[in-house]
């Protein structure tokens, strides 16, 4: 057990992605820190807890890789010259197997706490007035801070007509945990953590239907990748039944009847297990005392300026408990280090927002970062638009990976880019080059005249700014 100090230079709630980044940059900044996080351990005593290990992005990347491996064995692996019969699968190594990543990347992070000398406790606590954090279990006690950081990220959005109990009515975390494959699926929501988890156990031989509100399928991505996507993830045998709304679900017999409407009437279906993942909250529940006056609005957002300072002195709020970006684990990194900086004194470059990309993890990936062709049009201003299909990509196509195209955005006027848009294998490792190049302002010529590996995934963003106007001759 650690023994406390009595005061801090920088005590973090939570130990999400924002929260451990603010963390370790505080302490590596020589700033004395204390984190505070009440999830469960789970089977590391040593390592922090939080949702940045124990579920979200990390679990799912890590369980759709064995369900992609099966699928191209099963599919593909022939057009290899390779022979492999009766293949089968075990669910439950599946799960087991990722339970070790995330357990070793959960130990990664408690020896960065150990090299840091980072105190950590395995607490609920809450913020009781500027620079006084109580730890309420397991033995109350007031701590004193110069600085202290709200860090506690998100729960998921609870449905009343859909209660979840982890037997039939999942949530996300649950979803990442089956140990054996039911024969029919559905899912509350078809945004990013619904077609992910749809993604999962539809390449195991689950039958998986996604109900969404929304009349449009993937509102926020730009619509001509989001056709392009709808018309994939159909192909893979996702039934997609968009403008539903669910108005109540039974457990009868060990299945799940969900009524639902639509604009041709209401309908029912029955399913094995169904799946809530239609959103998430910020988790700024019991944050704060009454009195310490922290201001949320009526959703429970921590309302913050343009550092991420409070109404409060000295106290932050970062990730997923502020309007301040979308809940990406990525954009709480960000703002966990910037935190950490302004805290030690240090002026940073605000984040910048408009260059954060967006991930989707399925297969293929979808990811982007900018301006959508029809946000910018419904501003009235003219673009040009290159597109690339991965068809014309070699390795694409030597590696059975040739779904999907590149769509690059950019003013008529300057060239620079607005927005890159893509739906591929590894879409979030090509969008890596359009974020550093919207960072720093590039334009197509920028990216053309840099020379690309071959053959490379990465040479299709190249090729798709060439699509827009050719190299013009030096």
């Amino acid at each position: 057990m650690i023994k406390l100090k009595n005061k801090y230079d920088v005590i973090v709630i939570g130990s999400g992605p924002s929260g451990c980044a603010c963390a370790i940059r505080s302490a590596q900044l020589g700033l004395k820190t204390l984190c505070i996080d009440n999830l469960s351990l789970g089977n590391s005593k040593k390592a922090a807890s939080g949702i940045f290990t124990n579920a979200g992005c990390l679990a799912t990347v890590t369980l759709l890789e064995s369900a992609k491996l099966y699928e191209s064995v099963v599919n593909n692996i022939n057009s290899h010259g390779i022979n492999v019969e009766n293949v089968s699968f075990d669910a439950r190594k599946m799960v087991q197997r990722k339970e070790t990543i995330l357990n070793l990347i959960n130990l990664q992070t408690a020896k960065q706490f150990n090299d840091y000398k980072i105190d950590f406790i395995n607490a609920s606590a809450k913020l009781l007035k500027p620079h006084v954090v109580e730890i309420i279990s397991p033995t109350p006690k007031t701590i004193t801070s110069e600085a202290i950081v709200l860090a506690t990220e998100s729960n998921p959005i609870s449905i009343p007509c859909a209660v979840v109990d982890n037997e039939f009515i999942l949530d996300a975390t649950a979803a990442l945990n089956l140990i054996e494959v039911p024969k029919r699926l559905a899912i509350l929501g078809a945004g990013v953590a619904g077609l992910e988890l749809a993604g999962i156990w539809n390449r195991l031989g689950a039958e998986t239907i996604l109900l969404d509100a929304q009349e449009t399928f993937l509102s926020l991505a730009d619509h001509q990748i989001s056709r392009e996507a709808y018309k994939i993830f159909t192909e893979q045998g996702l039934e997609l039944r968009l403008g539903t709304r669910v108005i109540s679900t039974k457990i009868i017999n060990k299945k799940v009847l969900v009524e639902y409407q639509d604009s041709e009437g209401s309908h029912a279906i029955r399913v094995d297990k169904l799946i809530v993942a239609s959103g998430r909250k910020p988790n700024s529940d019991n944050i704060a005392a009454p009195e310490a006056n922290l201001l949320l609005d009526e959703n429970g957002y921590v309302h913050v300026n343009e550092k991420y300072r409070t109404n409060l002195p000295n106290v932050y709020a970062i990730g997923d408990l502020t309007l301040l970006g979308p809940m990406l684990a990525h954009k709480g990194l960000a703002e966990g280090y910037f935190v950490a900086e302004q805290i030690a004194g240090i002026k940073s470059l605000p984040i910048n927002y408009g260059a954060m990309p967006n991930i989707i993890y399925t297969e293929p990936e979808i990811a982007w970062v900018g301006q959508t062709e029809q946000s910018i049009k419904s501003i009235g201003d003219p673009v040009k638009i290159g597109l690339f299909p991965l068809t014309m990509n070699p390795k694409a196509v030597s590696r059975n990976k040739s779904k999907g195209i590149i769509k690059i955005i950019s003013c008529v006027e300057t060239d620079v880019i607005l927005g890159v848009h893509i739906i591929a294998s590894d879409a979030s490792e090509l969008i890596a080059e359009a974020t550093l190049a919207m960072e720093f302002s590039a334009n197509n010529e920028d990216i053309i005249r840099t020379i690309h590996s071959y053959p490379s995934f990465i040479e299709a963003i190249r090729d798709a700014c060439r699509s827009i106007e050719k190299l013009k001759t030096v």
